[in-house]
């Protein structure tokens, strides 16, 4: 059990102070959006609010100065982001580059990729997108069968990518593809930095149960990309990605995406709280304080240096659970139609949370997968 300790979390007067100054931004900048914006959270997309970030210092802060970042910790980055999921910030068109694209860079890239995107990314104009999940396969990336075939010069893409949140409006795409056969499932892999615009490329939007476009399929076409492309070494894709996931899946996010359900909850049942109110809040928040010190702990352990992707695991598998559950619960609690017109507060964040909770055990890979990494983990498999 010792590779699955959640160290105690980094704590200390100047991570205070900094949320206290990233509340002022907040307040100055959001503070007039209703409760049915802040549910959108990371999945909100506002080109003025990514650039506000970026010249408040508040993107890219882990990279060093010389790539445009604030040099800065994960737990510093940790504050700002769980202030911003909290507040309801609409951080989507950012949040893949700021979050797990420029520090795959910054750890595997070329000082050319470094030099050309990282800037970009720190200043909010640069956004990413992950080509991970494919038709047949989900989430299950040694069963990836895209293929990047090496040639004179670069590599011929072929393939399909599914479930691509924001490829519509991203610059770039970090794409999981084999380069090589190998008798290992996990073997012949490598990530490769794709310019979004490149001849070949077709992205087509997959609508979610709310109509909405979020996700995409991306397919690939005899693309070529030059060998500059490849990000780390060609064929050390796994174990590159699976240090990439650890930034994925254990962040703020896995337990704040129905946040602003439980802020209306609270806020409506308060007025005359029923035992069953009172019960099913009181659990919430123990689930929500401990997955809160859980994924605090992993941030303490990405800013050591260490890669806790089981960790991680197990925080993106009981944040998805508590996400799903918190919509229903709420539900049963406060039981309204699904689709009313003139809706209040409750019931807009209430109907975006029920439409939007089952893409939340897809997202970052599906409870299947995420159960089997754990089990490995345990040495079960």
């Amino acid at each position: 059990m010792d590779q699955i300790a959640f160290a105690p979390p980094v704590d200390d007067a100047a991570l205070h102070e900094l949320r206290r100054e990233v509340r002022a931004f907040l307040a100055e900048t959001i503070g007039d959006h209703a409760p049915g914006q802040r549910i959108r959270s990371w999945m909100g997309n506002d080109a003025a609010f990514s650039r506000a970030c970026g010249e408040a210092g508040y993107l890219g802060m882990t990279f060093p100065t010389r790539y445009g970042g604030q040099g800065r910790t994960s737990m510093e980055r940790y504050v700002v982001t769980e202030e911003m999921l909290a507040a309801g910030a609409p951080v989507g068109l950012h949040w893949i580059a700021d979050r797990q694209s420029g520090p795959l860079l910054l750890q595997y890239g070329t000082e050319e990729q470094r030099r050309e995107i990282l800037p970009r990314v720190a200043a909010g104009e640069c956004y990413f997108c992950i080509g991970m999940s494919e038709p047949d396969s989900g989430s299950d990336l040694a069963a990836a069968r895209t293929r990047a075939e090496p040639v004179d010069g670069g590599f011929v893409i072929n393939g399909t990518k599914v479930w691509t949140t924001n490829a519509h409006l991203a610059h770039y795409m970090i794409l999981f593809c084999k380069t090589e056969a190998a008798e290992d499932r996990h073997g012949g892999a490598s990530q490769l930095l794709i310019d979004l615009s490149t001849p070949g490329i077709t992205i087509s939007p997959i609508l979610n149960m709310a109509g909405k476009h979020e996700f995409n399929e991306v397919s690939f076409r005899d693309v070529f990309v030059p060998e500059t492309a490849l990000i780390g070494t060609r064929g050390g894709g796994w174990a590159q990605v699976m240090g990439e996931l650890a930034f994925e899946r254990s962040g703020p996010e896995r337990f704040l995406s129905t946040f602003a359900v439980l802020v209306e909850l609270i806020r409506h049942a308060s007025a005359e709280p029923t035992r069953e109110a009172k019960i099913a809040v009181g659990r919430l928040t123990a689930h929500l304080v401990t997955m809160r010190r859980m994924s605090r702990s992993v941030a303490g352990l990405l800013q050591a240096g260490e890669n806790p992707s089981l960790q991680a695991t197990i925080v993106k598998d009981l944040g998805a659970v508590f996400e799903q559950d918190l919509p229903e619960i709420a539900r049963l609690l406060v039981p309204r139609p699904v689709g009313r017109a003139g809706q209040s507060d409750y019931e807009a964040v209430l109907d975006y949370a029920i439409l939007h909770a089952p893409s939340f055990s897809l997202r970052g890979g599906t409870r299947e997968i995420l159960r089997g990494i754990i089990a490995r983990g345990l040495g079960l498999r």
